[in-house]
């Protein structure tokens, strides 16, 4: 089986009634996602100042951000299909362990080394968000596994978007070494309440872990709804990456001139974008995945095409982009959750290497995206940049277009 072509039809059948979720458990699930990925984003808005205090020169600088992003990257392809083979619990608790001492560890810097394996470990520690996500959906009846999914991935994309905004306030008020001392706590508290609070799971596999990751490459050559899921979410988040890495360049320079106080409250606004998880669930258990898939694309693409409203620096420009970040958050976050809920009735003993394959292939292209973005923005402004981010849905969109209603 672990080499077959792997569809909905022929993986339907392994699929075992399971008793449904309880609301507190879909809660505090949820409420651990966005805390666990919350913690990937802390420093982005911080980079100035940590790289002053560790002595950073400016090119130093942007790596605060970008190994973070490597040891998720790492964590997503070999840490998160464990999932697999290990009972799922006592994985995210010891996760949530190395990610509680790599906060400390960060918050105790004073010299580059340290604080970059630090800030590696909290990257590779993170990937506990996605063993959560499959861990709610092996909980989940068929019926409404889409809802519990979205509902799990709302606080996943609230974690996402409040933790810009929370680190430069927190930040503003104390310093950013707090910001780390309070989310290392914050991780004991969630550890604590997780152990206690959730039932074990054990793995279905019986692979080795060698022939465990060799299964990756078999799974993603004979799952062509994860190749094109993958693929589809990986442009749509490179746009947002694009969008959220340049729009606050854009509102700090000359035509808008706005502090990282008002950056922040701009970063708030994408927060309404989260509402669509829960939304986008439904519609998938509804069996309307392919004209939310649709509608999801245009969203991102007309997000970009919104920002040209106004002159820029004017008030109707900046609303224009509050308007943009929104619509666009939102068909990011809607394509996200259609995603894993196409992926994970593949079959259960399949989902964490599936999620793995899924988040990481996504993952690339959002990194990609913020780095182009960062081109664009400087040899081209936001005209450059912004068309650049209108081209990544618009290229989602004539591949979805290829896609056959079977599939």
């Amino acid at each position: 089986m672990e080499g077959s072509r792997l569809t909905t039809s022929t993986l339907a059948s392994n699929i075992r009634p399971e008793p449904a979720v309880p609301a507190w458990m879909t809660l505090l699930l949820a409420f651990a996602c966005g805390l666990i990925a919350a913690n990937l984003y802390y420093a982005q808005p911080l980079a100035g100042p940590i790289g002053a205090a560790l002595g950073l020169s400016t090119g130093a600088t942007g790596l605060i951000v970008t190994v973070t992003q490597i040891g998720y990257g790492i964590g997503l392809l070999f840490i998160v299909p464990l999932g697999d083979l290990l009972e799922a619990r006592r994985l995210m608790l010891t996760l949530i362990g190395l990610a509680t001492l790599a906060l400390l560890g960060a918050a105790l810097s004073t010299h580059p080394l340290p604080f970059f394996v630090s800030t590696f470990c909290i990257g590779l520690a993170s990937v506990a968000v996605q063993v959560l996500v499959p861990y709610a959906a092996h909980m989940a009846p068929e019926a409404v596994r889409g809802r519990v999914v979205g509902n799990v991935m709302s606080g996943l994309m609230l974690g996402i978007m409040l933790a810009r905004p929370v680190s430069s306030f927190i930040a503003q008020m104390a310093s950013w070494h707090t910001v780390f001392f309070m989310s290392a706590s914050a991780m004991l508290l969630l550890a604590l309440t997780l152990g206690l609070s959730l039932p074990p799971r054990d793995p279905v596999s019986t692979l080795s872990y060698r022939r465990l990751l060799g299964s990756m490459v078999r799974l993603a050559r004979a799952t062509p709804v994860l190749r094109r899921r993958a693929l589809y979410q990986a442009c749509l988040f490179a746009a947002f990456s694009l969008f959220w890495t340049t729009a606050p360049l854009l509102l700090a320079g000359p035509e808008f001139q706005l502090s990282q106080g008002g950056i922040a409250l701009f970063a708030l606004a994408g927060v309404a974008g989260a509402i669509a998880s829960p939304i986008a669930g439904r519609l998938a258990d509804k069996g309307w995945t392919r004209p939310a898939t649709a509608f999801a694309m245009l969203a991102v693409a007309a997000a970009f095409l919104i920002t040209h409203f106004g002159t820029y620096g004017s008030p109707l420009a900046l609303g224009s982009l509050v308007v943009a970040g929104i619509l666009l958050d939102f068909g990011v976050t809607t394509s996200l959750v259609l995603g894993q809920r196409a992926i994970f009735v593949l079959g259960a003993e399949y989902r964490s290497r599936l999620n793995g394959l899924y988040m990481a292939t996504f993952f690339a292209g959002g990194a990609a995206g913020s780095a182009l973005g960062g081109l664009a923005f400087a040899h081209g402004g936001w005209v450059l940049a912004s068309w650049l981010g209108f081209a990544m849905p618009a290229a989602a969109l004539i591949y979805f277009l290829t896609e056959r209603r079977s599939a």
